[in-house]
């Protein structure tokens, strides 16, 4: 994986739509983070039909029709919310603008599916969740790193199943690699990404809950760090926090900007999930071993033995099929509301609880 990549993360698997052609019209707007292309990937396959897009950069929108030609460039974000056809909008705006754009979405009367992190602020996650109860309408959120990555999703199966018992730890890396010159000015505004915790933290924070099944979670500690970008003082290349569920389970997760250029993609993702009896390391996107070559990794080690997975085309990524089902019928299982908003409201309270540290 190029070193560019993850700011364009789309992975891509096979189609499995979950409905008939033209059933769910969709949009994208705001293509400011790459991210919107696994979005529209994800919902493409599921047997979503792309109709529309704007951006206000004609670059972007460009790069964007290449990948999706069946998409419609809209004159406005408007003409968008105007369609009484569209049921959902995807966007991928700069941070500090989600929230406002999201609640002018779901007072449009439709659902809404916003690249991680959704707020920067607790008030605009109080907001949102007024906003959610007074229209009724879905406010979801890419936190790609369990969603859109095959061996997150066979852990979610196997911890379901029961085959590590209870689980009672986790402990999260989410490594990226930086690649300064590549990024635009509001990357490295404080304001405008809301800071590490804030922004890849939601990771983090999303998948402790998923894993130990939280419905809620104390945060510890937390902290952050500028320890090797002076040249950027807005811009946090470290930060680590601890939390602890309402169930008991305990959660440890460190985020940084430090991925090396001799690695091969973006970043060495890890979560380690502790039960009652054994245990799952994900490694997402490097392989276990050298006899396990392909990426999106899954070490089990449980009663029977030690199993190494390798994930690639094992479980395809059920939640888009799910989330457009979720929005057709008025359901939740793809995500609770709740869940989406809890994970983000962790990450907040830890970033703006965080110690300064270096």
């Amino acid at each position: 994986m190029a070193a560019a990549e993850g700011m364009t993360y789309a992975p891509q698997g096979k189609p499995a739509p979950v409905c008939g052609a033209g059933d769910f019209p969709f949009a994208a707007t705001h293509l400011d983070h790459g991210h919107i292309y696994g979005q529209c990937n994800g919902l493409v396959e599921a047997g979503g039909e792309l109709r529309w897009v704007y951006d206000s950069d004609p670059n972007r929108l460009a790069a964007f029709l290449k990948k999706f030609p069946q998409a419609r460039p809209a004159p406005s974000l408007e003409t968008i919310l105007e369609d009484p056809a569209i049921r959902l909008v995807a966007a991928a705006a700069i941070p500090n603008e989600r929230g406002p754009l999201g609640g002018r979405v779901l007072e449009a009367g439709k659902d809404y599916f916003t690249d991680k992190t959704p707020f920067t602020t607790l008030a605009q996650l109080e907001d949102a969740r007024r906003t959610v109860a007074a229209t009724g309408r879905k406010y979801m959120v890419y936190y790609s790193e369990r969603l859109h990555v095959e061996c997150a999703t066979l852990a979610s199966q196997f911890v379901a199943g029961g085959l590590i018992g209870r689980v009672v730890q986790t402990i999260g890396t989410g490594p990226h690699r930086l690649t300064a010159p590549s990024r635009p000015d509001w990357f490295f505004r404080h304001e405008q990404y809301g800071g590490i915790l804030c922004d890849i933290g939601s990771h983090q924070s999303e998948q402790f809950l998923h894993y130990t099944g939280a419905k809620d979670a104390t945060v510890n500690f937390s902290a952050v760090a500028n320890y090797n970008n002076a040249a950027h003082p807005e811009l946090e290349d470290f930060g680590e926090a601890s939390l602890t569920a309402d169930n008991g389970a305990s959660g440890y997760y460190r985020v940084d900007w430090f991925t090396p250029d001799g690695l091969r993609n973006w970043g060495d993702g890890r979560i380690l999930i502790l039960g009652t009896k054994g245990y799952i390391e994900l490694r997402k996107y490097i392989e276990l071993s050298a006899e396990n070559p392909e990426g999106d990794q899954l070490y089990l080690v449980d009663e029977k033995g030690e199993h190494r997975i390798s994930c690639a085309g094992k479980s395809g990524y059920p939640f888009f099929g799910q989330l457009i089902l979720d929005c057709l019928n008025r359901t939740e299982h793809a995500m609770t509301q709740a869940h989406a908003f809890k994970a983000a409201e962790l990450c907040l309270l830890a970033q703006a609880r965080a110690v300064r540290l270096g």
